[in-house]
């Protein structure tokens, strides 16, 4: 509910937004006009741009020959995400690397992570080649990392007035400092006492993953136009990046594949940015009075978006000629998003429920509406948030590795039990031996989970038989599991439908007014 809010009021803001321009379209800046350096300084100094000079040349090399072989080994996937209620496929496509275990959602879609390299984890790739892209984007992980430190303690060095040093530092505001913010600055950052607590900004800057995306523009049918300053064709729209700790910066290392057969237009021809090169536009979040930006993305380059940027202005990617790929870089917000969390959900589910040491006979300890209600709430989350995600998916991530198999059976093992804990509730609440202020109390609250079990499993259903779905290749098609149906010979407690159930406690709370 919070995110259809959420949703709706963002709706809002473009419809009015969109409505005070009408015809106009507001105002941006690329380096080829006067006053953008000027405008980056006052608008978009968390902005930090790196020119691809600036970085160690066998990181490229190795970051570069891992993109392209990930795309040789066809693991790049179009996202099927869902947008107020409707399903489509992302133009760009994408592969989610990083700690194991790891999960980042966006768009109501829940992507694994391939898991990069990582000491006392046993992680088998598909082929040697994915084994060395992966450790090479674990290298850039760490690479931005550092860099996105120092970048923070040299603003907040540079900020805070009071702070009396010894480095010299050279305010001269010039285009090429606004892009290397300062570089010679941060080199010895870690000796200087900043106003910032140095666990905020590791906390804030320890990437857990990275989001590779690519997209080659001449194989798109359609580009959607970029609606408030005519930027051009759009590879992302704006947007703000999703589900990341508070204030945690986001790192990106872009690659266009350029060569000889897309050349540049003259700059003091063009009036906006160079259709032909790939860009990141910037926006003020829903201001109509500040500028855009435009800065062109050549290959190699790295920008940093710091601090609480990613929540007080809006990004956009907007596409060149020439096939491109990014790595992302996040902090992402795990606290409900990683293998670890999940099981020790379903554990704390589990723990109402017991066997008898004679007979073996299954019961619940508690009927309680508090305990029923913590169950079935992590039945659904497991179901929904977990299960019905990764197969959704069909079998992408084989095509990595099989790490993931693993820890989905055990989730689906754990997910059956709390199958069994659903009908051990519903056997109860139909003794009429209980109390019946408690036996009320249950049934309500139970009512509501199933309600909204069926819901999302009849929209799990239907989005697996979308023409969107059946328009994929098969090993990426997404399969509905779980699924069962009164024939199928798996022993399931209760329906895959769970309408007649829920006919029988909605008279049952009629029958007890």
């Amino acid at each position: 509910m919070k995110r259809r809010a959420g949703e709706r009021e963002k709706e809002l803001k473009k419809k009015k937004l969109l409505e005070e321009l009408g015809e106009n379209r507001l105002p941006y800046l690329t380096p080829a006009d006067a006053d953008f350096h000027q405008l980056w300084k006052s608008k978009y100094s968390k902005l930090i741009f790196r020119k691809s000079d600036t970085v160690p040349e066998d990181l490229h090399q190795m970051v570069q020959e891992s993109f392209l072989a990930l795309r040789e080994h066809n693991c790049f996937f179009q996202d099927l995400v869902r947008i107020k209620g409707k399903d489509f496929l992302t133009p760009v496509s994408r592969i989610l690397i990083g700690n194991p275990g790891c999960t980042y959602k966006y768009l109501n879609t829940r992507l694994f992570t391939v898991p990069w390299p990582t000491e006392s984890y046993d992680i088998k790739y598909c082929s040697p080649q994915i084994h060395d892209a992966c450790k090479a984007l674990k290298r850039l992980n760490d690479y931005l990392h550092i860099e996105t430190v120092q970048a923070l303690q040299g603003q907040n060095l540079l900020e805070n007035k009071e702070i009396k040093d010894t480095t010299v530092v050279d305010r001269k505001q010039s285009f090429a400092a606004s892009l290397t913010e300062q570089k010679s600055v941060s080199k010895d950052q870690s000796s200087v006492c900043v106003s910032e607590d140095d666990r905020s900004i590791k906390n804030r800057t320890s990437y857990n993953l990275t989001l590779l995306n690519y997209m080659d523009p001449l194989q798109m049918l359609y580009l959607k136009q970029e609606p408030y300053f005519g930027m051009g064709s759009m590879a992302v729209s704006w947007h703000h990046d999703e589900n990341l700790v508070e204030r945690s910066a986001v790192a990106v290392y872009s690659y266009s594949c350029e060569d000889s057969s897309v050349q540049e237009s003259n700059e003091q021809e063009l009036k906006g940015r160079d259709p032909a090169v790939w860009h990141v536009g910037l926006k003020v979040a829903w201001d109509i009075e500040t500028p855009g930006l435009a800065v062109p993305l050549h290959q190699g380059d790295i920008y940093l978006m710091l601090d609480d940027l990613n929540m007080t202005h809006q990004h956009c990617v907007l596409a060149g000629l020439s096939p491109r790929f990014s790595s992302t870089h996040r902090v992402a917000d795990c606290s409900r998003g990683t293998l670890e969390y999940i099981l020790g959900q379903c554990e704390l589910a589990l723990q109402n429920l017991q066997t008898d040491s004679d007979s073996m006979v299954l019961s619940l300890k508690s009927l309680e509406a508090a305990v029923v209600k913590q169950a079935e709430e992590i039945h659904n989350e497991v179901e929904f948030e977990w299960l019905r995600q990764f197969w959704f998916q069909g079998k992408r991530y084989l095509k990595c590795t099989d790490w993931w198999l693993k820890p989905m059976a055990k989730l689906e093992e754990f997910w059956r039990k709390m199958e069994i804990m659903t009908s051990l509730v519903l056997s109860e609440v139909r003794k009429e031996q209980q109390i019946e202020e408690q036996r009320n109390e249950t049934i309500s609250c139970f009512l509501l989970l199933l309600k909204e079990r069926q819901k999302l499993r009849k929209e799990w259903t239907a989005r697996c038989q979308s023409d969107a779905a059946e328009s994929l290749p098969e090993d990426q098609r997404p399969e509905c599991h779980p699924f069962w149906t009164d024939d199928d010979e798996c022993n399931m407690p209760l329906p895959y439908d769970l309408e007649e159930v829920i006919a029988y406690l909605q008279n049952l709370v009629q029958w007890m007014e």
